[in-house]
């Protein structure tokens, strides 16, 4: 029956292609890594300067996962990875889940944005073997990224040309969903972005609103934030309310009564030289400990409050100066092939996009954070590549469509503040909903996955307006971890 099913899909999607652009190439049934079901690949030619049709081309590849109804919905619900650089290909398996109620009357498609995954990758090699000392070079990293990694983009077909680079953008590669949309017949499409994809997903949005049936979005990046402008503060924001929360939290007020100020002594001991088991390899490095590098390893545990659960055990400990406990905590986040990203489209988007802007805004570091976050991008774009988009890239006009907006209270990279703003500015249409004690990304919450699957399926727009999201302010934050080794009696307590 499954494949039959895929037959059928497979013949409407030939049609469909024979309809749409003459660059298409028929998508046809295949595997992809970590999903047992067979898929339908397809790829489009796409101009690799949208100003120059008749010049270079590059390949846009998508997979399509077939609905499994025999009556499918003609609106497929297009997902967009974050980043900037992941790719969505890769991010499918992983995702599939997510969308299982969804797939069943609708086709999920999964392109791979230029730069990324399979089509035409800006992707930096990265040496498996780098130590903790290596990764926390701020001087050797950017020569890795401006001189190796540069050198090797541009010796790529489509990097050889004087701005070839350059046109990566979020723009650029919006117009290429849009053909990935003519190519499979679809009239309007449903649109699912977390992180960066909410950027995506919102200029898509702006460049085709007619296109667009229902937007769910995940982490809200507007394309005003000024990325490396923001960061500090945001991260700041998320640290503040770690170390607030403790007190309230029976476990951690009893195992880390001075959490506060042991993180305070902590960085004002830096930079230090410490031994540390690298995370990955389980071999013992000894290096310089320094603030950006302490401050890297907070930041990336920020991002899911099960692994910021770990942090107070895991900063009182390197306030002991046990430093394996955060190392680990901080190699969780990236170790999934799925959430690694192409390094070279990451800097060409952000260059391009944010960069220009820095000038312009005012830089409120946070007190802790700092700028070495937004000096690292400064330092790098010095060199990169830099493309352009036109001004109105960075409006968010009225949504023709209903828009569900999704935050988490505890996110150190896209807090609601960011959403709050992006709801005003599409108007009516669209509905904001905070998870306070949410983090980065908030689908993964099992009700309000449901929120946005029943948001999606509504018949009309007064329906998924009505879809009941209270779930979101019943989710329990994560309470502080806490080693047995902390709450055990000792042996005069028991005796007594």
């Amino acid at each position: 029956m499954a494949r039959a099913r895929l037959r059928r899909a497979t013949v409407a999607a030939v049609a469909a292609l024979a309809a749409g652009t003459a660059h298409a190439a028929p998508a046809t049934p295949c595997r992809i890594e970590g999903w047992p079901h067979e898929v339908l690949c397809g790829q489009l030619r796409r101009p690799l300067d949208p100003a120059e049709p008749s010049g270079p081309t590059i390949a846009v590849h998508y997979v399509v996962v077939p609905a499994t109804a025999r009556q499918r919905h003609p609106d497929p619900v297009f997902v967009l990875a974050g980043g900037p650089g992941q790719s969505a290909i890769a991010l499918a398996p992983y995702s599939m889940p997510m969308f299982q109620r969804l797939a069943g009357r609708r086709d999920l498609v999964f392109v791979d944005q230029r730069g990324t995954g399979r089509s035409a990758p800006l992707a930096c090699a990265d040496d498996p073997h780098e130590s903790l000392a290596e990764q926390g070079d701020r001087a050797r990293q950017v020569r890795r990224l401006v001189v190796d990694c540069l050198g090797a983009l541009r010796r790529l077909p489509y990097g050889q040309r004087a701005g070839d680079l350059g046109r990566f953008t979020t723009p650029i590669a919006m117009q290429d969903l849009d053909a990935v949309r003519q190519a499979l017949g679809a009239e309007r499409i449903n649109l699912v972005g977390a992180s960066y994809g909410t950027r995506a997903g919102l200029d898509y949005l702006r460049q085709f609103p007619a296109r667009v049936r229902r937007a769910v979005f995940d982490g809200v990046a507007p394309p005003d934030m000024v990325l490396p402008a923001s960061f500090s503060l945001d991260n700041q924001a998320a640290l503040d309310a770690l170390l607030a929360s403790c007190p309230a939290d029976a476990g951690c007020a009893a195992a880390y009564p001075a959490l506060r100020t042991q993180w305070a002594t902590l960085l004002a001991g830096l930079p230090r030289t410490v031994t540390v088991a690298q995370p990955l390899t389980g071999r013992a490095e000894t290096f310089t400990m320094t603030r950006d590098m302490l401050l890297g390893a907070v930041r990336s545990a920020l991002y899911a409050p099960v692994l910021a659960s770990a942090l107070p055990a895991a900063l009182a400990a390197a306030a002991d100066g046990r430093f394996e406990p955060l190392a680990g905590v901080a190699a969780l986040l990236g170790s999934k092939p799925a959430t690694q990203i192409a390094t070279g489209m990451h800097f060409s988007v952000l260059c391009a996009e944010d960069i220009p802007r820095m000038d312009g805004v005012e830089m409120k570091a946070g007190a802790d954070f700092g700028n070495d976050f937004a000096d690292l991008y400064r330092r790098v774009c010095a060199d990169w590549p830099r493309g352009t988009v036109p001004a109105a890239y960075y409006t968010m006009p009225p949504s023709p469509a209903p828009v569900l907006l999704l935050s988490g209270g505890l996110d150190p990279a896209t807090p609601p503040r960011h959403a709050e703003r992006v709801a005003r500015a599409l108007g009516p249409k669209a509905r904001h909903v905070i998870v306070p004690t949410a983090g980065h990304g908030v689908l993964g919450i099992a009700c309000l996955r449901e929120a946005m699957q029943r948001f999606i399926d509504a018949d009309d727009d007064a329906s998924a307006a009505a879809v009941d999201t209270g779930c979101a302010a019943r989710m329990p934050r994560p309470p502080a971890f806490v080693p047995l080794a902390a709450t055990a009696p000792s042996a005069s307590g028991a005796a007594r």
